[in-house]
């Protein structure tokens, strides 16, 4: 597959034309399979990109958030959005920011200046995003396979961990609270059906409300997900399943880049044939389910994950000011017609 070619085709020629497009777009990538080096050949090709936000955007009544093809799974996010969800380290979209050079079909000087500023976006936040989406897609695995036959010690450790991923640093950002304190912590189950269960310990005085709703909506969202597990009858075929574990472990990895090195990768050059293997059935047993080695290797992710975030030198917040001030400064070349 030759990129320079495939913008060329008709049915990009959206790009060209759409009034939201066109010398508007500063950015445009491969995305999915090929810009994570685990295409294969019946890999369809996705592109992202990012798009101004046009003058009627920003001083009128307009509001313009995204463009959307269906036919060539193409998604092209207006600049205000984009920059939100990459202030929270959204995975999809923070992927675009380390791409290989080879994968950026089309960059302009603003999509330059964007991708050489990157490092503003990334902070300890990158737990919680890349955490929650692995915890979502363990859980959409085990959903899948109906793992009711999972031993209860197990599956308590799944929700257990579940929650410390949603809700990075539970303890530390909960157990000490100058009136009460909250933890979350395993042990010898009091429920008769169960082996281990999961115990909280709280003495709360004067607490916000919306924190406390909050902190057990999340709770609580885990612990239903996982009731559903041998609920549903309807499961994935080995294709999709196996898919699902490769980018669950990849998730892991490009989470581990961010909190150690400061860096994105989006291509993952090193661990190729460990994400290829898990893609064609390595791990997989043969009555669809997945053998021991396969959690083993997400538990040790798990561990790498809770020490990197614990350990990382990255900031607790993103450098806002940073991000504004380029916001404005790329914001206020599309009102003076700069572009």
């Amino acid at each position: 597959m030759k990129t320079s070619e495939i913008l060329n085709h008709s049915d990009y020629n959206f790009i060209r034309t759409d009034e939201h497009l066109g010398k508007y777009v500063v950015l445009l990538g491969l995305a999915g399979s090929y810009s994570y080096g685990t295409d294969i050949t019946s890999s369809d090709i996705d592109i992202r990109g990012i798009t101004l936000n046009r003058k009627s955007d920003l001083l009128g009544l307009a509001k313009y958030e995204q463009y959307v093809d269906d036919n060539t799974d193409t998604v092209i996010y207006a600049f205000n959005k984009i920059i939100k969800l990459l202030l929270r380290c959204n995975p999809n979209t923070i992927e675009l920011l380390g791409l290989n050079k080879e994968h950026y079909l089309y960059l302009d000087n603003i999509g330059q200046e964007l991708l050489d500023n990157k490092k503003m976006f990334l902070s300890k936040w990158a737990v919680n995003s890349f955490g929650g989406y692995a915890d979502a897609q363990l859980r959409r695995l085990q959903n899948f396979l109906a793992r009711a036959s999972f031993p209860q010690s197990e599956r308590e450790q799944h929700i257990f961990n579940s929650v410390k991923n949603a809700m990075h640093s539970f303890n530390c950002q909960y157990k000490k609270y100058s009136k009460g304190s909250i933890e979350i912590f395993i042990d010898k189950a009091e429920n008769p059906d169960f082996d281990t269960e999961i115990f909280v310990n709280a003495d709360l005085k004067h607490y916000p409300l919306r924190d406390y709703a909050n902190m057990w909506n999340v709770m609580t969202n885990v612990v239903r997900d996982y009731d559903k597990v041998g609920k549903r009858n309807k499961k994935k075929d080995n294709f999709h399943l196996n898919k699902h574990a490769m980018h669950l472990v990849r998730l892991f990895i490009m989470a581990l880049d961010i909190l150690e090195k400061g860096e994105i990768n989006t291509y993952r050059e090193q661990e190729k044939n460990l994400l290829i293997d898990i893609r064609f059935g390595k791990f997989q047993k043969s009555d669809g389910t997945f053998n021991d080695s396969f959690y083993d290797l997400i538990s040790e992710y798990e561990k790498k994950l809770h020490y990197a975030a614990d350990n990382t030198e990255l900031p607790d917040e993103p450098d806002f000011e940073k991000v504004q001030e380029f916001v404005m400064s790329v914001n206020e070349r599309v009102v003076r017609d700069e572009i």
